[in-house]
């Protein structure tokens, strides 16, 4: 049994660590730090897991941490950074859920993300946390930068793709629709039930800081630049990620069904649908599966990629598990094996 802490525990990610860590069969949390609500119950705050999780909030304090053999940091991007460094040394794995060590280029973090960082000697250590495509680095790694959830979705969709070679680089497409959990838990009025229901609305189209991302893992997949538009969009539900993908094709004659089961056949949590198929949000909701489907309309060079996720578990929770799964030689499954919750 392995022992776990989560710095930043009262947000949606790190609540979602404690519903299914509650349930693995080799890892306990021992530990859940909040400087906000220090001293409560996290019963007291999150009532679903009454009776499943015995603690308290605590301070961060890196002793303690230390006590772990791996640490989640579900914080606010900016913060894990000015932490992680001491947690290593202590020789405790971490597992950040920001994006503070997901892109290489520390000059086009510091632009998206509007502050310097602190810990730019630790970007080449940190190994980007995808299963289906770092799985093998991921077993070896000590820091995992866990990546975004629109980031997964788009990934996902276009590796087998990108892998094959047969897609034009220069013009790829993304609209990608998220629940308001992905937001956050912050306190905001155009996240408010009168503001989001019964709407559906596009934002960040000039530019969004999952974009450049999304273009470095592309780029790696493809090996060369690859040039994509990505519009998310609010979804007016509480969790769930649908992307859908648009490539032209430069090889007319692959079969992308095929493609797309074969690279995925062996993925424990990535399903691709029969041809035809339209995934909805809802078979995955709640659990850490993505499914595909992939569309070629009128047989022509157009591809059309359909993903759905849960942003809070193969977007960010349950993926950050899956990764630790990885690192701690488990099962991949373990604590994760859960269907989405329908209806």
């Amino acid at each position: 049994m392995i022992k776990v802490g989560i710095v930043g525990g009262t947000g949606y990610t790190g609540a979602e660590l404690l519903r299914l860590l509650a349930g693995h069969p080799a890892a306990k949390v021992i530990i859940i730090t909040s400087r906000t609500q220090k001293d409560v119950p996290v019963a007291q705050l999150y009532p679903n897991l009454r009776g499943l999780v015995d603690l308290t909030f605590t301070d961060p304090d890196i002793d303690k941490l230390s006590e772990c053999d791996v640490v989640f940091f579900a914080t606010p991007h900016g913060v894990a950074q000015r932490t992680v460094p001491a947690i290593l040394a202590t020789g405790t794995k971490v597992i950040d859920l920001s994006a503070d060590f997901r892109i290489r280029d520390i000059a086009l973090w510091e632009k998206w993300y509007g502050q310097d960082h602190v810990a730019p000697e630790l970007i080449a250590k940190a190994v980007y946390g995808l299963p289906e495509y770092h799985r093998d680095a991921i077993c070896r790694a000590d820091l995992i930068a866990c990546p975004g959830c629109y980031p997964t979705s788009v990934q996902l969709g276009l590796l087998p793709l990108l892998e094959a070679g047969c897609i034009d680089l220069s013009d790829i497409i993304a609209n990608s629709a998220s629940g308001v959990s992905g937001a956050g838990r912050q306190a905001s009025v155009a996240n408010l039930l009168p503001e989001v229901s019964d709407s559906f609305k596009a934002y960040g189209a000039s530019g969004h800081r999952h974009l450049p991302e999304i273009e470095q893992g592309l780029a790696d997949m493809a090996g060369a630049s690859v040039n994509l538009t990505f519009v998310p969009h609010l979804l007016p539900i509480n969790r769930g990620i649908h992307s859908t993908i648009y490539a032209n094709l430069i090889d007319t004659d692959v079969d992308v069904q095929r493609l797309f089961e074969a690279r995925y056949g062996d993925e424990p949590f990535v399903d691709v649908l029969p041809a035809g198929s339209h995934p909805e949000t809802r078979s995955v909701r709640g659990s850490n599966f993505c499914r595909i489907a992939v569309h070629r309309p009128g047989t022509g060079r157009k591809v059309v990629v359909l993903v759905v996720e849960d942003n809070l578990a193969k977007g960010a929770s349950g993926q950050a598990i899956q990764c630790m799964n990885l690192m701690f030689k488990f099962s991949e499954m373990a604590g994760l094996n859960l269907p989405g919750l329908v209806p």
